[in-house]
């Protein structure tokens, strides 16, 4: 798990149970993408919650939420410059 520490002490994560984020503080926690079955059984990632694109199609939903959380790591994650950063 990816923490995010900023300057003002704001943490910034993708949530995962492997650590109790209350003990950080108060929490808020939004949504970051929508990972959906198209008609075909096909899977996609949709990160427009944060802005993004969205990705797939995937064979399995295993792929399109490692794909979520990798763009999520890559794009959402480490830039406090994105409106949903705030």
């Amino acid at each position: 798990m990816q923490l995010l520490i900023e300057p003002g002490g704001r943490v910034r994560c993708l949530y995962d149970e492997c650590l109790d984020l209350r003990s950080l503080g108060s929490l808020q926690i939004a949504r970051g993408s929508h990972v959906e079955p198209t008609g075909e059984g096909q899977w996609m990632a949709d990160l427009a919650p944060v802005g993004g694109p969205v990705l797939g199609p995937f064979p399995r939903r295993t792929r399109a939420l490692a794909a979520e959380r990798q763009w999520l790591e890559t794009h959402w994650l480490v830039s406090c410059d994105h409106p949903s950063a705030r």
